[in-house]
């Protein structure tokens, strides 16, 4: 079971959580609960350490960063012990969650579950900090970056080989569209790990993409659903257990996305590799590239690429070094958005690309850039024109049809 921030906002909310896992545990089951930190402690600690430095160190970030998880799994693991259940709460490091050696953005390497393990078999209920582990190597506490949680419990779900890990959060789970901006978005029972991916990469911030990906690759069940009722969630399950392929599942969106553009790149091998081998060095996650093809002989190129906003400063340092050399000139745009559409049923239907095109032009939506793969279609956009081009689409192909529409709890990606 695993609590997001808003499931454990205040102590009212930490004694629900808790009482959801004795619940649990009286019914027969042996729980593992990870929590996040409380309601907007990251931020908080984010803000504190801005206050005494202007670039703060990754490594002392991390080790304030984990303080929040921790507070929320020893308040929780003491609701738990007046409620006559013995719990007991373990940071990261000591659950065994292994990562690599980078910080703010660490990957888990390896999950060595020995002491949760133990502490169920003395019938214990164990509280795990999310968002944290341990470097391999260096024995540093390291934390896997925003909605690392939710891989945290994917992670130890899988290390002990539990039937399903539940995702609690402050929505009931995955909507065809962001309820906020679709009144009339439906439910989704469930949904396959590759839609999910897609949905997730694309912005939909109900589940972290790492914590999906982890699933696939471990065939861990999730079942993502509101701490605020017993209603069942949505179920994100391998694509074999799907009843039906809908052609598109759901319409996604991001606002926090930049555009960057490197005019002069040499036509040369190797001129790409400079550019973006950089970008990987300092952790700049990119989505989409476009590149042109020079049109004469000994022409230079230009290559686009979009990227997290909050990346921006660090992308532009990065490739300062470079510039004369792997290209001549930067613009950066920060003002962009993306919408997606996502479905199984994509793959076996055409013609969608050129509905989506055709909708979004005849309301004079300009797309700067697209990418496809077999099951989703995005397309980068202004801004502005973000949110209408999310009601747009959700109403081409009619998605609210029959089902469950959002409810008054806010959706909020965490």
């Amino acid at each position: 079971m695993k609590f997001g921030g808003t499931s454990v906002a205040d102590a009212e909310r930490i004694k629900r959580a808790a009482r959801r896992i004795v619940d649990k545990r009286e019914a027969g089951e042996r729980v593992v609960a990870v929590l996040s930190a409380r309601g907007s402690t990251t931020d908080e600690l984010i803000e504190m350490a801005g206050e005494v430095s202007a670039t703060p160190d990754p490594r002392e970030m991390d080790m304030l960063l984990s303080t929040g998880e921790r507070i929320s799994c020893a308040l929780c693991a003491m609701a738990i012990n007046d409620l006559g259940h013995r719990a007991i709460s373990l940071t990261g490091s000591q659950a065994g969650i292994l990562t690599d050696e980078s910080h703010t953005k660490a990957l888990i390497v390896d999950v060595r579950a020995d002491r949760i393990r133990a502490a169920l078999a003395e019938d214990s209920i164990v509280l795990v900090a999310g968002f944290q582990g341990v470097s391999r190597n260096a024995r540093n506490v390291t934390t896997l970056g925003r909605g690392g949680s939710d891989t945290s419990a994917v992670a130890v779900a899988a290390a002990l080989g539990a039937d399903v890990c539940e995702i609690y959060t402050d929505v009931s789970g995955v909507y065809s569209a962001d309820p906020r901006i679709v009144p009339q978005a439906r439910k989704l029972d469930m949904v396959s790990f590759e839609e999910m991916l897609e949905m997730a990469a694309s912005g939909a911030g109900v589940l972290q993409l790492r914590s999906v990906e982890y699933a696939r690759n471990h065939g861990v069940r999730i079942h993502c659903r509101s701490s605020f009722d017993d209603e069942p969630g949505t179920f994100v399950v391998a694509e074999e257990e799907m009843m039906e392929q809908p052609l598109i599942t759901a319409v996604t969106h991001s606002t926090s996305e930049a555009r960057m553009t490197l005019i002069g790149v040499p036509d040369e091998p190797g001129a790409a590799a400079r550019i973006f081998e950089a970008l990987a060095g300092a952790n700049v996650n990119v989505d989409m590239i476009v590149q042109n093809e020079p049109a004469s002989a000994g022409g230079l190129a230009e290559i686009s690429f979009t990227l997290p906003r909050e990346d921006l400063r660090v992308a532009n340092a990065a490739l300062e070094p470079l510039a004369g050399e792997a290209f001549a000139e930067l613009l950066a745009h920060q003002d962009m958005g993306k919408v997606s559409i996502v479905g199984a049923g994509m793959r076996s239907h055409p013609g969608v690309a050129a509905k989506v095109f055709g909708v979004l032009a005849n309301e004079g939506v300009n797309i700067d850039m697209i990418s496809t793969s077999p099951i989703k279609i995005s397309c980068v956009i202004d801004l502005e024109r973000v949110e209408q081009a999310v009601q747009l689409l959700h109403s081409a192909f009619e998605l609210s049809g029959e089902g469950t529409v959002a409810e008054e709890e806010p959706f909020r990606a965490r």
